[in-house]
């Protein structure tokens, strides 16, 4: 059987409008514009037939899918394997910090390629282990009860998703959803909604 699968990417947080690394921070929650996104991603998916929402255990990404789970009346779980990715010593730090501190390190980081995916600062974690802890729970979920599962993330999470089925996006905008579909053991992008 055809699974469905939407992740959603949280709306934009404070850390997000201030231009700070989030990773694991708590305290970064939905500005205006980020709960108005939250909606425009519950309207996205209303007609999805969505039964279930999973979400990161963090602030921004918990504050909308509770938004989500209100407007299309789905029950609300969180999984800690959705937390965005463990940037160590760089959390908080404004990028501009981050690149004047780690220079290089901090562009091996950001990058997409494949020969970059251990890369992972002091107390972090890698890309490589983002899409490991991601996949287990993806997995997880393909083989329950539910056929459409919505799940509230983060960017970094959701773009490792897709680097992972070799689909090569940069970035995924505040409040973009990322259709895949699970078939007899197959992972296939469907598409991006916003």
């Amino acid at each position: 059987m055809v699974k469905n699968f939407y992740i959603f990417r949280h709306g934009q947080s404070s850390y997000n409008l201030e231009g700070k690394i989030q990773g694991h921070t708590n305290n970064s929650v939905l500005t205006d514009r980020g709960i108005d996104q939250a909606y425009a991603t519950a309207d996205n998916l209303k007609n999805k037939n969505v039964e279930v929402i999973i979400s990161s255990p963090l602030r921004r990404a918990k504050q909308t899918g509770n938004i989500v789970s209100k407007v299309i009346k789905a029950p609300l779980q969180f999984d800690e394997r959705f937390t965005e990715v463990n940037v160590g010593i760089a959390e908080g730090l404004y990028y501009t910090q981050a690149m004047e501190k780690f220079g290089d390190l901090y562009k091996k980081w950001r990058s997409a390629k494949l020969a970059d995916e251990d890369i992972h600062f002091e107390e972090g974690e890698s890309k490589r282990q983002v899409r490991q802890r991601v996949f287990s729970a993806l997995q997880q979920y393909a083989q329950s009860k539910y056929n459409n599962i919505a799940i509230s993330g983060h960017g970094i999470t959701l773009t490792e998703t897709l680097h992972a089925l070799n689909i090569d996006k940069e970035e995924v905008d505040n409040g973009e959803i990322i259709h895949l579909q699970y078939d007899n053991d197959n992972w296939h992008y469907i598409g991006s909604i916003k």
